[in-house]
């Protein structure tokens, strides 16, 4: 089965969750955690790249009509984002400025994959 069908029903944010994860698995980073979720934001998959966390926002849009996918990410999600990551990072004891880290995006639109690393 081709993956655009896991799009064909069910929720799409999560079925294109889980083509980003299998995505960066194939390219060699390892999954950490997924959808980890507190009162400030949400991160949607935290990935290990060596000994470098990778906290990763994934956009899925079918079309490209309203904006491509990672155009989605703005300043507002980003504050969210990076306040979860400092959420996440004082919950397991990891002091940032010690910690090797970096935010990459994962733009799919329609078929298209794009992987925007250390945005």
């Amino acid at each position: 089965m081709p993956w655009t069908d896991l799009f064909g029903a069910g929720n799409k944010g999560q079925q294109a969750e889980r083509l980003a994860c299998r995505y960066l698995q194939q390219q060699g980073l390892i999954l950490v955690s997924q959808n980890y979720r507190c009162r400030t934001g949400e991160i949607d998959l935290i990935m290990r790249d060596n000994d470098q966390l990778v906290f990763v926002e994934v956009k899925y849009r079918q079309r490209a009509d309203f904006g491509h996918a990672s155009e989605y990410f703005h300043s507002h999600k980003r504050r969210k984002f990076m306040s979860a990551i400092r959420h996440y990072l004082v919950e397991k004891q990891l002091n940032p400025a010690f910690t090797p880290q970096r935010i990459d995006v994962i733009a799919i639109e329609g078929t298209d994959i794009q992987w925007h690393k250390a945005v």
